[in-house]
């Protein structure tokens, strides 16, 4: 059930934001970062312990953090001294229900375009990273296991030292997955569907936090489902999941940088920004460079007074975040340097020209041109007008810094930016996820400046009281609607680009019924020969059945697998072969029709197979064919 994947990802949050005294919009919007954040905690601390990762135990671990945490906050707003605040012009009621509006169109909008581009719930994604995550989380539910080196096997390397690969992901969603009985392909749409209510939920706690008007914060969280580059490319392309979801939370733990910038005492928002920092590190390791970048320009526009603090107010609020983001962060960050030359130094085609490049940066669209005119437009306009009005600098800033980036790895021109493209694996996709943050901000800043304009033209015409309320949002709602009119809210674009991945014969329905057949037939222990670019490798998230083969990348020259992969065709005249057989209990072997990317062509050792002796079909349809390895002297005649 959905609402089952809702409470995972919003309740434990909503428990530990509570204990820090959050509330409002933030509380809502930080919910999910801070649940991540008390997994990714999980993952340093329990397996050091000794302690399995289940249901009882993620319950547990997570009361433990959310009391914590509640004592903490009490004992130290008891001891803290109050002092006046700067006052700040409260939100009235028919803010807030503007506000929702916005939010409740960009949430429904962004859901009714994933499901119309991905057609079913049920479909599996194509494309080369999905079964990874699928395995993961089936993997961590089935041994309890947090730690990060655990999953070696999935990446074909068992009992690598040191191997990594954040798991932070996977283990929210593996107790799920073990208490739900979900299948793993709706399991993993319901995981994707969350980023679209955590999406408009934070830009809309973003702007309200930097004391945006409300109505440019209702426009921004509905046109926040139009993008293309997010969240809609990256959950067809990888698909990149985890990165996915913790570009989703960046609003929101933007957001509560602003008390921080008031000089908002207790320990409450720097213990909740450091615990959300750690959620999205371990989500993915990149997002310490997306806030670094953010966290540096927001610094240097404090310094030079762009934005307003007092100092003698902040600066401890301030440097305690940083401690605390610190002693957090690190032990979730730090195993990640062991493959830091493997992310850094990956390649991608070029994709265009630098200008090509920054053409589409600015006008916040991908690297696949034509530009998103319809909102790249709007939200250009509207990022001149928040430097007019010196209105969230530092954040457009970051923009630039983002649009240049995204340039050099069109182009691999600009090789000065390879320090900050590297952590992104240098591509072109990933950084284009981080244009649309600002994008939808500058989008609700030029149609309420619009609005604005309008209302103003006509004030003479009509009365005070529809001049100060209803006509500006009335012009406000029709700039909108010209945008949703001619762009289609890209509704077109953005399903045609999901189904690329969600439809097609690399997984296909007679594929996923053989894969629950061995599920249902290979015994505990026992193995399937796959091709290692078939998409057998989704027998296991899908059926539970073991592949010799787990995943796209292929295993290590000379190993069993390998040496299986190129020869088990041989298996009735060399004695090598049905000696690895033996060994590695290779019961089974699966042939499905598509190739992944449709890269590569059948393995040597998995063709004609029919001709192999000491091979029988035990199960056939019209996409796909299980052998069956008979016993060495038991050869079909």
């Amino acid at each position: 059930m959905i609402v089952l994947v809702v409470l995972a990802y919003w309740v434990p949050g909503l428990a530990l934001g509570l204990a820090l005294r959050l509330r409002g919009w933030t509380l809502a919007a930080i919910a999910p970062a801070l649940t991540f954040g008390v997994v990714a905690l999980a993952v340093v601390v329990l397996p050091r312990v000794g302690l399995t990762w289940t249901p009882f135990t993620a319950l547990a671990w997570a009361a433990l953090l959310v009391a914590l945490a509640g004592v903490a906050a009490w004992l130290v707003h008891r001891r803290t001294p109050a002092e006046p605040a700067e006052p700040v012009a409260k939100r009235g009621r028919r803010d807030h229900v503007v506000v929702g509006v916005g939010v409740a169109l960009g949430v429904a909008w962004g859901v009714f375009t994933y499901l119309r581009g991905v057609k079913s719930v049920t479909s599996v994604n194509q494309d080369w990273d999905a079964p990874y995550h699928g395995s993961a989380i089936r993997w961590i539910a089935e041994h309890g296991n947090l730690s990060p080196a655990d999953l070696a096997t999935l990446a074909n390397t068992p009992g690598k030292p040191g191997y990594f690969y954040p798991n932070t992901y996977h283990a929210l969603l593996a107790p799920v997955f073990d208490t739900g009985a979900l299948d793993m392909a709706v399991l993993l749409h319901f995981a994707a569907m969350m980023v679209l209510l955590a999406w408009p939920l934070g830009i809309a706690a973003f702007g309200l936090a930097w004391r945006l008007p409300p109505v440019a914060v209702a426009v921004a969280a509905t046109v926040s489902a139009w993008f293309g580059t997010f969240p809609y490319d990256l959950l067809w392309r990888g698909p990149l999941w985890p990165y996915v979801a913790a570009v989703a939370l960046v609003p929101a733990v933007l957001a509560l940088l602003k008390p921080l910038v008031d000089g908002q005492r207790g320990i409450g928002v720097p213990v909740a920004v450091a615990v959300a920092l750690a959620g999205l590190l371990g989500l993915h390791t990149s997002l310490a460079f997306v806030i670094a970048v953010y966290v540096v320009l927001l610094l240097l526009a404090l310094l030079l007074r762009l934005e307003k603090t007092d100092w003698k107010r902040s600066w401890r609020p301030i440097a305690l975040t940083g401690a605390l983001a610190a002693v957090l962060g690190l032990p979730v960050v730090l195993p990640a340097l062991v493959n830091v030359g493997g992310i850094t130094g990956a390649e991608w085609p070029v994709l265009g020209t630098t200008v090509g490049g920054l053409v589409q940066g600015a006008l916040f669209s991908s690297s696949d041109p034509p530009p998103f005119y319809w909102v790249g437009v709007p939200a250009l306009l509207g990022v001149l007008l928040l430097v007019w009005r010196r209105r969230l600098v530092w954040a457009v800033g970051a923009y630039a810094v983002f649009v240049l980036m995204f340039a050099s790895a069109v182009s691999h021109k600009l090789p000065f930016l390879s320090v900050l493209t590297g952590p992104f694996y240098n591509d072109a996709w990933r950084i284009a996820a981080l244009l649309p943050l600002v994008g939808a901000i500058a989008v609700g800043e030029f149609a309420h400046a619009v609005g604005s304009g309008v209302a103003a033209l006509l004030k003479r015409r009509v009365g005070r009281r529809w001049t100060t309320t209803a006509l500006p949002l009335g012009a406000t709602a029709v700039v909108v609607v010209v945008l949703a009119v001619g762009s289609g809210g890209y509704l077109a674009k953005n399903t045609t680009r999901l189904a690329w991945h969600y439809t097609g014969d690399v997984v296909s329905g007679d594929e996923v019924q053989a894969y629950r057949w061995l599920g249902e037939h290979a015994r505990p222990g026992e193995v399937v020969a796959n091709d290692v670019r078939d998409g057998a490798v989704w027998m296991y998230p899908l059926a539970g059945a073991t592949p010799l083969n787990w995943s796209y990348y292929g295993p290590p020259g000379t190993s069993d697998a390998w040496w299986l992969e190129q020869n088990l065709n041989h298996l009735d005249s060399d004695p090598k072969v049905r000696e690895l057989v033996d060994r590695n209990r290779v019961r089974y072997a699966v042939l499905g029709a598509g190739m992944v990317q449709q890269k590569g062509e059948r393995s040597p050792g998995l063709r004609d197979l029919d001709s192999v002796k000491h091979l029988r079909k035990a199960y056939e349809n019209a996409g796909a064919v299980v052998y069956e390895v008979l016993p060495a002297g038991a050869a079909r005649p």
